[in-house]
């Protein structure tokens, strides 16, 4: 049973019963509601946002994370067997494929050089996992890259594979002057001395002697680049560029027998041995150059000497005595 209130009238010197209006009481219970329903909906937002309360979307969102991160990882692993694969391919290119057509390997570097300078991950910034996401399109970027330059290489490869008839009569495979003619292989590639200053310096082909009037061939197929004496040193000489990055040099001829451009064939004569300008004797110079630069003529005699000739050529050429030129 409520209990029941009283105040005191000073004026008529009596207490009276206080009596509440229903409408009062029915605003104040109105108030007590809205309050309650308030501090409720507060506490709930509170809730939400704490480590220690967990909503059916919460969780279901925290497992499909987890699903992405053990995706990540899977593609990742798959991501080293194909990197695996890739480098296979690309030590069979450089070591075996481009060694076989004689033709420069793809450095390493080049392969492997990414996307240097570039920021191409700013969209993938700033999310909870954002390092794992970036780090795996890294990955991806670099072996697209990696396939895109072996997929260039191989198709190289191709069209050198169906040109390989073409290369092997390009590369300059004989000697230019017959074992038979020859009086002696005076001096190799490598460092001689000069006939003239007595100066120890890079004699950057060979010397072979015979009589003026010799046969000189041509070591491999090719256009005949020059036939003149307007380089200081060689006196009347031939440039012959075969393609494939390769060219031949023969100097001090007494005569020419070819002309600047036209096509030659391994073996063809295209002059004879003399001891025109730079020369201490009747003689023959011969270069090989490839893509560029001086290389030992020696490494491509294998197309008309056997390897007892080959040895004793060696040995002759290896010796550090003074050149004819």
């Amino acid at each position: 049973m409520a209990k029941v209130k009283y105040y005191y009238d000073s004026e008529k010197l009596a207490y009276h019963k206080i009596t509440t209006k229903t409408r009062k009481k029915i605003g104040v219970v109105l108030l007590f509601i809205v309050a309650s329903g308030l501090f409720g909906f507060l506490s709930f937002v509170v809730l939400l946002n704490t480590p220690y309360f967990e909503t059916p979307k919460n969780r279901l969102q925290a497992r499909e994370i987890e699903n992405l991160r053990l995706r990540y990882a899977v593609l990742n692993k798959k991501m080293d067997q194909v990197n695996e694969v890739i480098e296979t391919i690309e030590e069979r290119d450089n070591n075996i494929y481009r060694v076989y057509f004689n033709t420069s390997t793809i450095p390493e570097e080049q392969r492997k050089s990414g996307f240097k300078g570039l920021n191409r991950y700013t969209e993938l910034e700033g999310y909870d996992n954002s390092q794992l996401v970036i780090n795996t399109t890294k990955r991806v970027d670099v072996l697209r890259k990696e396939l895109a330059i072996q997929s260039k290489s191989l198709d190289e490869i191709l069209k050198l594979a169906k040109e390989k008839d073409k290369l092997l009569a390009a590369i300059p495979a004989i000697q230019p002057v017959k074992n038979e003619n020859l009086k002696r292989m005076v001096s190799g590639f490598g460092y001689r001395t000069d006939p003239f200053t007595k100066v120890r310096k890079m004699h950057q082909g060979m010397d072979f002697t015979s009589k003026t009037g010799t046969p000189i061939y041509a070591t491999g197929d090719g256009v005949v680049a020059r036939a003149d004496n307007s380089a200081s040193g060689y006196g009347n000489h031939i440039v012959i560029r075969h393609g494939y990055g390769y060219e031949t040099l023969y100097g001090h001829l007494s005569k020419y027998k070819c002309k600047a451009g036209q096509r030659i064939k391994r073996g063809d004569v295209i002059g004879y041995v003399g001891s025109t300008g730079r020369s201490e004797g009747p003689h023959l110079h011969y270069e090989v150059h490839k893509n560029g630069k001086p290389v030992n003529p020696l490494n491509f005699y294998y197309g008309n000497i056997s390897a007892v000739e080959y040895i004793a050529i060696a040995q002759l050429a290896n010796q550090e005595n003074q050149s004819f030129d």
